[in-house]
């Protein structure tokens, strides 16, 4: 799976025409989330530790980790989430999900959308 990402990464990249540079990443701790209810038409930002769960309607959301690029607090969010609805054993989204880029890997999902828009730091 992670050699699958890696390529896909790559290929983005190189259609962007950016360099392929590692940046070294500072783990926050934690992040905001915002969801949207497409039904109700409600939006909230939701404030995660890392590793906590919260529920928002039949959503159950987990922050595993936040990340942003080291020594760039404001920078690009990177947030591993992992969502499970209506208590499935099954999540509906399992992954990264970057602020910048919230199409790259977004959650598909009838009713909720959700974002990464920031990391928490101390």
């Amino acid at each position: 799976m992670r050699t699958i990402r890696a390529a896909i990464f790559a290929t983005l990249v190189a259609a962007m025409g950016l360099p392929a540079v590692a940046q070294e990443a500072t783990t926050g701790t934690g992040g905001v989330l915002r969801v949207l209810d497409k039904i109700t038409g409600r939006t909230d930002d939701l404030q995660f530790a890392n590793g906590e769960t919260k529920q928002y309607g039949l959503l159950n959301i987990t922050m595993t980790e936040c990340r942003y690029p080291s020594g760039n607090r404001s920078g690009d969010a990177y947030a591993l989430l992992t969502m499970v609805y209506n208590n499935e054993v099954e999540p509906v989204f399992r992954g990264w999900m970057i602020a910048s880029a919230p199409a790259l890997n977004a959650l598909d999902h009838p009713r909720y959308d959700v974002w990464a828009l920031r990391c928490s730091t101390e």
